[in-house]
């Protein structure tokens, strides 16, 4: 599973929730339906912060790489980073 796209694993989960939602379902696939959208969020989670860790070695300042966090959400001053 963990060789799933983010996209999706995103869908899937937006259709067990779906399911979950309308209530029809008996209560021991609930609960295995619940217990698969868990494991792709765990997915998810592993995906975005492997993401979040790529784009924190891609920030620039001056001439050389610098490691910066990756700050989700929230907005930066951009003019210390030099454009290339």
């Amino acid at each position: 599973m963990s060789e799933m796209k983010f996209d999706e694993a995103m869908k899937r989960i937006e259709e067990i929730v779906n399911d979950l939602e309308k209530g029809e379902l008996p209560l021991e696939q609930a609960l295995e339906r619940f217990e698969e959208a868990i494991r792709l969020a765990k997915v998810c989670q592993a995906k975005l912060e492997d993401a979040r860790e790529r784009i924190s070695k891609l920030v620039r300042e001056g001439e050389a790489f610098k490691l910066e966090p990756f700050e989700g959400g929230e907005s930066r001053d951009d003019s210390k980073i030099t454009r290339v």
